[in-house]
């Protein structure tokens, strides 16, 4: 318990009870501690602070003494920064100024007239780097990117994540959970070499090796960086050579009236796919887009029913994804039947897309075995371009890059809904 502040020859002075709980790493029963200043208000706040940091000291002394090496090197870290260092490993303690080194050396406590071994490790770097697995980086990574994921709704978070497990697991499954600071150029050769053979046997695109090397990439980089390990990670010229970018036809107007508009065709898909499939004819929004769709952001009862695609309880995929597309044909009537959304695809659309393709693949509904699910977007693009609307209205409409400066507001909801009543099924 603190006994308060009081003067000695002019200067306040800080006199508290040592916790029981610090005994082991802490001899004295009571501290007393200098505050540098005679005047009792700044002295308050500077008690506080000074017993905050007291107690974090000893805290970081406690977990010291844990014989697990990642708690012993971060209770040392931890250490160190609460005494106003930052912690460095022994061979670049030795290399710095003198002055700054004998600072570190005073810092050192006492105990008996001998030095704290604890503190000398932690303020001199006498304690060892753990071996730190791929898996161990990955654990690390997620806590120094979290604003990553700021702006990004639960099933974004989720996708991203999971993208980066993905890579750390093919990678660990070629290569084993080595230590990162042991990973060769071999070992990235051999990972490289995995993605090949599936390249040529499994039909996987260059894109989506390229994208576990980023991802991996990613992860060990920004480890080694925010945690200043030093270390040469043999990451460079790994990426495949992408051939022509795979796009998915789009699915004819008359495939689609006459098979999957066909009566009964879509009976026994579930209903919230149903309707976002049927809403995507005339709108050709993105599944995920789709999907989280609430009656915040369908509005019906106006003069021009709409979808409005907001960074609702989400991030957007870009800037210009943002945006409003009139209702109209047959999926206006999928809105009217569902006014308030999808609820069984809100919280997470990572399904949507593989349930409607197996639907469609399963009853014939595809045109062609390069068809899917999507096509009803690359449909929606072709039906608006063979009617002439012109290009600012159809990047506007689907939430496209404009390749030159924007001008003014673009086409207003009235005149949209008008060219797309024309082309609507």
């Amino acid at each position: 318990m603190a006994t308060g502040l009081f003067t000695r020859s002019g200067v306040y002075q800080m006199r508290r009870r040592v916790p029981k709980r610090y005994a082991s790493v802490e001899t004295r029963r009571e501290v007393t501690v200098s505050l540098h200043t005679d005047n009792q208000q700044i002295a308050a706040g500077k008690a506080e602070r000074t017993w905050a940091q007291m107690l974090e000291g000893w805290e970081a002394r406690l977990a010291g003494d844990t014989q697990e090496a990642e708690e012993r090197f971060a209770a040392a870290e931890h250490y160190a920064q609460v005494r106003g260092f930052r912690y460095l490993a022994v061979e670049r303690v030795a290399k710095l100024p003198v002055a700054q080194l004998v600072d570190r050396v005073e810092a050192v406590g006492t105990k008996q007239g001998r030095p704290d071994l604890f503190e000398a490790s932690a303020l001199l770097g006498a304690v060892d780097l753990p071996e730190l697995t791929v898996t161990n980086a990955l654990d690390l990574y997620w806590g120094l990117t979290r604003e990553k994921i700021l702006g990004k709704d639960a099933d974004q978070t989720r996708r991203w994540r999971n993208a980066r497990i993905k890579a750390v697991k093919a990678f660990v499954s070629v290569a084993g959970d080595k230590p990162i600071a042991e990973i060769t150029r071999d070992d990235m050769l051999d990972f490289r070499q995995y993605w090949l053979e599936r390249i040529e046997g499994e039909g996987i695109t260059p894109n989506s090796a390229n994208k576990d090397l980023i991802y991996l990439g990613s992860v060990l980089k920004t480890v080694n960086k925010l945690k200043r390990l030093g270390l040469n990670l043999p990451l460079g010229e790994l990426s495949f050579k992408e051939g022509q970018d795979r796009c998915r036809p789009p699915f004819s107007v008359a495939w689609i009236k006459e098979k999957i508009l066909a009566p009964g065709a879509l009976a026994t898909l579930n209903g919230d796919a149903r309707g976002l499939l049927l809403g995507m004819i005339n709108t050709g929004y993105r599944p995920s887009e789709g999907a989280v769709l609430s009656r915040n952001t369908i509005r019906l009862d106006c003069d021009v029913p709409h979808i409005s695609i907001e960074p609702e309880g989400r991030q957007l995929k870009t800037q210009h994804a943002r945006r409003k597309i009139p209702l109209v044909g047959v999926s206006l009537e999928a809105f009217r039947e569902s006014p308030e959304g999808f609820p069984r695809y809100q919280n997470g659309s990572a399904s949507l897309s593989a349930t409607v393709n197996k639907y469609l693949r399963s009853r014939g509904l595809l045109e062609t075995p390069e068809h899917s699910f999507y096509s009803l977007r690359h449909s929606f693009e072709d039906r608006m371009l063979e009617a002439g609307i012109d290009e600012r209205v159809r990047r506007d409409l689907f939430g496209h890059t404009l390749n030159r400066e924007r001008y003014g507001k673009g086409a207003s909801l009235e005149h949209a809904a008008r060219l797309l009543v024309a082309i609507a099924i």
